[in-house]
């Protein structure tokens, strides 16, 4: 993807807190109205990534340029295009709904003709019409984070920045947040999305796996599935532990790993998969099934984690 097509646009964007680097070195671009996962664990360097492309943080080495401008020299002049909605959004408690959405629209210097007309398109949306006028302290946390995301939509940035937008939120808002997301891809805005939730990766048009501040991967879910397609194996056996412990050894498995009340055997070649039952069973243990299945995102996130030698 050349910039001239990229919306965002990372070059070795690096952030070091004393002598820990916490984003080391990630290059990739972002296209314009690309729906764009950051996928990793906590400790990843998702939040320090999305601050440095807010222009919150300073890179210590390399840029990011947003809309074409460089977040390295002059972080100012992309703010009017971004939106940033941080783990810990700035709502105001003891503001109204709509109080706040007032309060964001000063901020963003939104034009006051055109605001009821933003603000009513927003409560409709968000299924916050009814709300309106209930105070922000006394909104449950799902209502909260469609609020702080409507308030970070008042000024129809062209690049929304979400941070873990669905953590510890129901399930119902969280199926909200997905559609008003979905809504503003599809009218052109490029939105960049962290999430520790691997289930909620295959919602994104390209991921980005990160692991201690490094990209492993990057492509389309899709194309991280097919990788492994065939080589995934759930294993319904007794002493789980043990039994991973067990298989784990063998030159045919290139991951095994407990998944629930299975494990989860990533095969060498779909070839081996009677080695599973062959071992176990030598091995004193009950196997009660072997069944070949769709790889998820975590079995795709552990195994480029152990192709890059970190487990």
């Amino acid at each position: 993807m050349s910039q001239v097509e990229a919306m965002v646009s990372l070059e070795r964007l690096t952030r070091r807190f004393g002598d820990v680097t916490a984003v080391d070195g990630l290059s990739f671009d972002v296209a314009s109205a690309e729906l764009f996962g950051l996928v990793g664990p906590d400790g990843s360097g998702k939040t320090t990534t999305l601050r440095m492309l807010a222009g919150v943080l300073l890179p210590t080495e390399g840029d990011a340029l947003m809309n074409g401008t460089s977040m390295a020299r002059n972080p100012e002049s992309a703010k009017p295009d971004l939106a940033y909605m941080s783990q810990r959004f700035g709502l105001y408690s003891d503001l109204t709904v709509r109080e706040n959405l007032h309060f964001y629209a000063d901020l963003y210097e939104v034009p006051r003709a055109e605001r009821d007309q933003r603000m009513e398109r927003l409560f409709r949306f968000s299924n916050l019409g009814p709300f309106t006028e209930r105070l922000a302290g006394k909104l449950s946390g799902g209502m909260k984070q469609k609020l702080g995301l409507s308030c970070a939509l008042i000024h129809q940035p062209k690049i929304l920045l979400l941070d873990e937008p669905t953590f510890g939120v129901d399930p119902i808002s969280r199926r909200d947040l997905w559609l008003i997301v979905h809504e503003m891809v599809a009218e052109g805005v490029t939105v960049i999305v962290s999430t520790a939730y691997m289930d909620e990766a295959e919602r994104f048009d390209r991921v980005a796996l990160l692991n201690e501040g490094r990209l492993l991967a990057l492509a389309t879910p899709a194309e991280m599935q097919e990788e492994l397609k065939g080589k995934v194996y759930a294993v319904v056996v007794d002493r789980l532990r043990e039994a991973r412990d067990r298989l784990q050894p063998l030159h045919q498995v290139e991951r095994a790993a407990v998944f629930g009340d299975r494990l989860h055997v990533t095969l060498t070649d779909p070839s081996h998969a009677p080695v599973i039952e062959t071992t176990l069973q030598d091995g004193g243990f009950s196997v009660r099934g072997t069944d070949r299945i769709e790889p998820s995102m975590e079995d795709v996130f552990i195994h480029h984690v152990s192709q890059a030698g970190v487990l």
